[in-house]
């Protein structure tokens, strides 16, 4: 057995997390989950956002389940995502933008995988200063080549494993010339050692207009952690919103795996929540588990069901609750 730490989350995310293993659970796949706290169940029971048994129960598997958590508004509150990555050193952040049939978007065929920095530049939060007088706010970027090398090759060799043809590396060197810049002088050393990949160097508002124009001329992109986090949020528009975006923050030892949508604390508890990102957010588990095949039984499954276009959530134009919509995926799987 295999055991997988679930973090139900807030909102809508014990709705979804409760859909997600059902459905595990039928693949008999052998998995056991253990459930931990995090977030605002744990505030309410008078614990830390993160309590420390959670972090334990995280530390003592090698992969955790983990719903949409939501951190509260306020000084003195860290973000659960960033703190969880930053303590696991969980540096890549894995995020899929995958055409499923049947989702109401523009473009079709997209199968973009965007490969983002997790510990390091803006987004970490190093430095936040702000004046007295609230006139001026300060916020420091550092980026190591330590950091860009171990992301960069994690794209690189990612891309050599699941024969992909090419991956983007996305900067803005041309005006952060020492973080971007040291990024994108550390890519051509790494390109050197992935003589079969096609590397190629594109500017982040260029890659934007890319995305929009001409999404398939992408097929595996890696960037910084500022730059990540919204781009793959582009490609997720792409597919046809977060609702259907799974991802993976992924270490040297273990992995977390999740849906990156919001809590969405007014649907919560009506059974009508689209547990889509999250079941595919496993899919992605089994596949770390070295489980392929019953990662691609969920996707095929999520394909078809959302493809007919007969049991699926109100979100996606259906009237489906969420377990009807798990059901039909059982019946399929």
């Amino acid at each position: 057995m295999t055991l997988v730490t679930v973090l139900p989350g807030d909102g809508i995310g014990p709705d979804i997390v409760e859909a997600t293993t059902r459905l595990l659970t039928h693949l008999d796949c052998g998995l056991e989950f253990q459930y931990a706290l995090a977030g605002g169940d744990a505030l309410s029971k008078g614990m830390d956002l993160i309590p420390q048994e959670t972090l334990d129960m995280i530390e003592g598997t090698t992969v955790s389940l983990k719903g949409p958590i939501t951190t509260p508004i306020g000084r003195g509150f860290t973000s659960v995502n960033v703190s969880l990555r930053q303590h696991f050193d969980l540096y890549a952040n894995v995020r899929p933008a995958l055409s499923i049939p049947g989702a109401t978007v523009r473009y079709s065929d997209i199968d973009i995988l965007v490969v983002r920095e997790n510990m390091e530049g803006l987004y970490s939060g190093i430095g936040h200063v702000r004046s007295e007088d609230g006139e001026r706010a300060e916020l420091r970027s550092v980026v190591t080549r330590k950091g860009c090398l171990r992301i960069l090759r994690y794209a690189f060799s990612m891309a050599q494993r699941l024969g992909r043809r090419k991956v983007t590396v996305v900067h803005k060197a041309n005006i952060m010339k020492s973080t971007s810049g040291l990024f994108l002088e550390v890519s051509r050393e790494v390109a050197k050692e992935y003589p079969d990949i096609e590397s190629e160097e594109m500017i982040v508002d260029n890659t934007a207009m890319q995305l929009v124009m001409n999404p398939h001329r992408f097929d595996v992109i890696v960037t910084t952690n500022l730059f990540g986090d919204i781009l793959s949020d582009l490609c997720a528009g792409l597919v046809g919103g977060l609702g259907l975006a799974p991802g993976a923050n992924i270490g040297d030892d273990r992995g977390i795996f999740e849906a990156v949508h919001g809590s969405a604390p007014d649907i919560a508890g009506k059974n009508i929540a689209n547990p889509t990102a999250l079941m595919l957010a496993s899919a992605m588990m089994l596949d770390y588990l070295g489980m392929n095949e019953h990662g691609n039984r969920i996707r095929r499954a999520v394909r078809r069901v959302i493809g007919e276009g007969k049991v699926t959530t109100p979100d996606l134009r259906g009237t489906a609750t969420t377990s009807e919509y798990t059901d039909e995926l059982i019946r399929l799987v």
